[in-house]
């Protein structure tokens, strides 16, 4: 008897790991183009867990210059067994590059600029995010302005089609409380103003960066939160960058804490509401429990 209520103490003292973790894994975001970028995949869940596990934080993907091509994806983020896949980076200007489609991610990048010719957004991976938004295209028989381009796809919505009088925002993410506070992450990028007198697109909530103003660049997504880059507003001006992403993991307290984690993870950790939470911000390594 007194062997089992000491045992009981032990364990309520946090001496046995978990066997178990909740988890919310967003990879990086894509970049801005003339059209904004894709968020980053978002997959949340419980999973169990073993000895060890790695993990991994993906980076946004760089913009780029509305003109010469589509912008970059994000990269994965990784969690033991999960995989979110990084955001499609946003469909160009140019008018000598004859693919303007914006790119396939874990939420789809938007459409790039035409006056004639429908250019589609980037597809989403189902379970992870959404596809981007067309450049809008010919609409009851009205050529929308040659710079009218998508917005980035959201995990939450599709990034919006752009319109005769405003480019497409970005797609809205999804709200999370494993941190302890409701937040939302992976949100798509919105579309530039790349033509006077059509507004630009703003972000998706859930760190997506807006479109940049006529002649402007583009703005970056919010740095772990999985946010699409905003669009150029020109041909010449920068696509915002992709926010990058994050991994958290969170149990019951009454558990110990992780036995090591490598050096070349940056995190933080903290307790809410009787759990201990780890938030991995940057870089890639193994965690052993």
């Amino acid at each position: 008897m007194f062997a089992s209520f000491n045992a009981f103490l032990t364990a309520g003292a946090g001496a046995n790991p978990p066997a178990s973790v909740n988890y919310l894994v967003v990879a990086g975001a894509g970049g801005g183009s003339g059209a904004g970028g894709g968020a980053g995949g978002l997959r949340s869940g419980t999973l169990s867990i073993g000895s060890s596990f790695t993990i991994t934080v993906g980076a946004g993907g760089a913009g780029v210059s509305g003109s010469p091509g589509n912008s970059n994806n994000g990269s994965d983020s990784v969690f033991s067994s999960i995989t979110s896949t990084g955001g499609g980076g946003g469909g160009n200007n140019s008018e000598t590059n004859p693919n303007r489609k914006g790119k396939n991610g874990g939420s789809g990048g938007g459409g790039g600029a035409s006056g004639s010719t429908t250019y589609a957004g980037g597809t989403g991976i189902s379970g992870q995010g959404n596809d981007g938004g067309t450049n809008g295209g010919i609409i009851g028989g009205k050529s929308y302005p040659y710079y009218a381009t998508g917005g980035g796809g959201g995990a939450g919505a599709v990034g919006g089609t752009a319109t005769s009088t405003v480019n497409g925002i970005g797609g809205i993410g999804l709200t999370s409380s494993i941190s302890g506070t409701s937040t939302y992450y992976a949100g798509g990028g919105g579309a530039g103003q790349a033509t006077p007198g059509i507004r630009v697109g703003v972000g998706g909530l859930g760190g997506g960066g807006s479109g940049g103003i006529s002649g402007g660049n583009g703005n970056d997504g919010s740095a772990n939160t999985g946010g699409g880059g905003g669009g150029a507003g020109q041909n010449t001006a920068i696509g915002g960058s992709g926010g990058s992403g994050i991994v958290i993991i969170s149990y019951s307290s009454t558990y110990s804490d992780l036995t090591s984690i490598d050096v070349g993870l940056t995190y933080t950790k903290t307790t809410s509401g009787g759990n201990t939470i780890y938030k991995f911000t940057a870089g890639t390594g193994t965690v052993t429990v």
